[in-house]
Parts: structure tokens; sequence; C-alpha cells
């Protein structure tokens, strides 16, 4: 059986859960306390006005539930978006911002539907973690810090300076990240509920601010919106049954024709990809005293450069990320997803529970490191520290580590390889529990508790 344990994107996320878990709570109780703590933590990763994806098992039912709270297309015609350039490693990469490319948030909707089908202790309690690390403010690991000054176009948009750039400098490592608006808005979730966010004050602060800016999103949008369970799909890998999410990640069909014993080659061959942006995202993962299992992975896109007055909320972007934009955006609709929460069993029952974030190098991520644990026999945290590579058309992006003979090969087939000079958060985060142990990504901050 797997030992409890919560593995997310930053140390105080983590804390968050193991708090929870301390107390008796379930892996859903434990998963919305570290989300919600993610959203004070993780602000340039993720955010309450989000959209996400979790998997959830149930220990003594032993059934497993996918919750779609991933954001919907909005019913109004907002002006048009904001061209922004960000530098991302080498590359400029596009992005369209503004109030007009917020979508519908789900990401408080999805925290509610997974307390309620799994829950053991009072809401408010759950919000307790986050509550506090917003009154006493979060150090900025050296990953978030390294993501903010690649960011800081549009995190310190508007009302974003005050927040990232307090005084006109830049918060770097080891800062004290600070959003007191983050106070007030965590109470009205503590006493109104995620409803707030739909029916409530936020609900109300949210349609003022995009009216006041001309984006898309309505009340009727929020008043409408509601979480979606349903199957996840089965692919057998290394002889395991893996539950996982299909859509964008492909996730499901890398699996399935991916041979792990085919090393880089083969890896390269499952999950070669086209160019596209880098998304901003985290993942947690978490494991309670029963065997229940809940992943979830949260995102604001790049986020719109638009805050809620008061209440520090950063909008999402989501309409603005061309990626997902693959067919035409249809009002109350859900957007498309790359994201992929994972859990893998074997005759024993749960084996591991996983997902990753990162945009497209999500699926390379995840793919990679299911394969090293699951057929070469590494503990999670080694399998996540592993050096990784991501194909981008030609061009293969590659971390220090990755065998330089395949590099060469692929250098000699005709491809480009960019040697990056450390591990980097383009590569993804990986959150995994499993029965020898549990692993965070350092490329982002994370941790295990």
């Amino acid at each position: 059986m797997i030992s409890p344990a919560v593995a997310a994107g930053h140390p105080a996320t983590a804390e968050a859960g193991a708090e929870i878990l301390a107390e008796g709570g379930s892996a859903a109780d434990a998963t919305v306390a570290a989300c919600l703590a993610s959203c004070v933590a993780e602000t340039v990763m993720t955010g309450l006005l989000g959209g996400g994806h979790a998997i959830y098992f149930d220990a003594t039912a032993g059934d497993a539930r996918l919750l779609d709270c991933f954001v919907a297309v909005p019913s109004g015609h907002g002006a048009p978006m904001d061209e922004l350039e960000v530098p991302f490693g080498e590359e400029l990469v596009h992005y369209a911002i503004g109030a007009s490319s917020c979508a519908v948030p789900g990401v408080p909707a999805g925290l509610d539907a997974l307390w309620r089908a799994y829950g053991k202790l009072p809401w408010q309690r759950l919000v307790e973690p986050a509550l506090r690390l917003a009154r006493h403010g979060v150090a900025m690991p050296p990953a978030h810090a390294s993501c903010l000054a690649m960011l800081a176009p549009v995190m310190t948009l508007h009302e974003g300076a005050r927040i990232y750039a307090p005084g006109g400098r830049l918060l770097e490592t080891g800062d004290l990240l600070q959003q007191p608006g983050l106070i007030p808005a965590l109470e009205l979730v503590r006493d109104e509920g995620a409803g707030s966010v739909y029916r409530g004050s936020i609900a109300d602060a949210l349609v003022s601010l995009v009216d006041e800016r001309n984006g898309a999103l309505r009340r009727v949008d929020l008043e409408t919106y509601a979480p979606r369970w349903s199957a996840p799909v089965e692919v057998t890998f290394t002889g395991r049954r893996v539950l996982t999410r299909s859509g964008l990640s492909g996730v499901p069909e890398a699996l399935a024709r991916f041979d792990p014993a085919g090393g880089e080659r083969a890896l390269l061959a499952a999950v070669d990809d086209d160019p596209t942006k880098a998304g901003h995202t985290t993942n947690l993962t978490v494991v309670d005293s029963d065997g229940s299992a809940c992943v979830l992975t949260t995102s604001l896109g790049l986020g719109s450069g638009d805050f809620l007055p008061g209440l520090d909320l950063h909008l999402n972007s989501m309409l603005g990320e061309t990626d997902l934009v693959r067919e035409p955006l249809r009002p109350g609709e859900r957007m498309a997803s790359m994201m992929a929460p994972t859990l893998v069993f074997d005759g024993d029952g749960l084996e591991l529970a996983l997902g990753a974030a990162g945009g497209t190098r999500l699926r390379a991520a995840l793919v990679g490191v299911l394969a090293r644990i699951l057929h070469d026999g590494l503990l999670p945290q080694a399998a996540i520290d592993r050096p990784r590579f991501h194909a981008a058309g030609k061009l293969v992006n590659a971390e220090p580590g990755v065998d330089e003979t395949f590099l060469a090969q692929l250098e000699a087939a005709g491809r480009t390889v960019r040697r990056w000079p450390a591990l980097h958060h383009y590569f993804g985060g990986v959150s995994a529990v499993g029965r020898d142990g549990a692993g965070a990504d350092p490329r982002r901050g994370g941790a295990v508790s």
C-alpha cells in the first residue's frame, strides 16, 4: 500500500495538504487545501480563476473518475486581445492577453465537487492553510523567481506591478510574495463557499472588471458553469493498467505506441510534437491513509494581466492560448486541454499516482517519468530528476545529461538540437506518489510532504 503523501509544485502547497491529511482528511480534502494554497504560493503558475483536470481513486469503492473543471467559452464578444511577446529561453513567444482572453473559471467549482463527493472535513477548515499563507506571505523559490522574470511583462501589468514589483523592483529568490487582497478573497471562499466565484461576491467583482475592460465573460456564463465527472481512458503499459485522460494530451496514444525498452529514441517517436507555446501550470498529487488518491492539474494560462481590485485574483488568459483553440469556440463548451492526471494499477492495486504541468511538454515529461519508474525501476524522485528532452518540429530541446550519442544521431538525421545549460521549467513539472516513495519536480520548486 502507498504511504500517505503530498507532492506538489511548492513546499507551502505540499505542507497545506499534509496538514489536512494529518487531521484525518481524505485525499479530496487535502487536494482542496493544497490547491487553495497553490493559489497563494504559486500565482506565477496558477490561480483560483483558472481551470483544471483531476482524477480521483476511491479506495473504498475501488473505482476512479475524472473531473473536468477546465475553463469554458464565454458567451460575450469582447474587444480584440492585446498581443505580447515573452522571452522564453532563447525564443520570443507570442501571446494574446487582456480581459477578452478570460474564459469561464472552473477551479473553484472543481474543488467544491471533489469535497462534496469525497471530503470528510468542514470546507472552512480546508481554506485555513491558504488564508494563513495569504496573511503572512510566501517566500519565492528560485524556480518561481525565474519564471516571474520571464513573465514580468504580463505579471506587472495593471494591478500586478504592486504585487510582483513592489517599489519598482521585480521580486527575486527569497523575497516575500505578498498578496493582501487574497485575504478577503479567501475569506469569501471560506464564508460563501466556491459559489462566491459563480453567484456571490467574487462573481460580482469579476463581472464588473470584465465589463469595465470590455471582455467576453458574462454573468450568465458563471451562473451556468458546472464541473463534469467522467470515466478515465484505460491503456496497458509495462503490464499495468494506466488510467488517464485523452484529448490534446495524447498520453494514452503515446503510451500505447511506446516501447520503453527502446530508450530515448523510442520515447522521441512516441511523443514527437509540433512547435508550440509554453504554458504556465502546476500539478499536485495526494494519497491518503485509506489508499485513496487524487491528482489535480490547474492553470491560468499565461494570465490576462488583469487582477480583481482589492482581491488580487489574476484572470486567466485561456482564450488567448492558441494551442488550445483547435476548433471554433462555442459558448458554454469546454476549451481543449493537454492535462493528463494519471493513475497506475498492478495486480495488488494502486501502484502510482502522478501528473504533470507544462503544456505540450507535459506529454514527454509524464511518459518519460512513467517509463523510468515502471520499466527502469527508478524511485519517483530519481525518475523526475532525470534530464529531459522535448521535440518541437525539427528542433529538439535537451537538458544537460541527455545522452550525447542520441543527440548526435538526431543531428546527423537533420534535426537541430538546442542544448539548455541547466534543468528548466520549460521541460514540465511532474509530481508523483507511489509505493516506493514520492517525488516533486525541482524544475518548478516542487516539494513532498
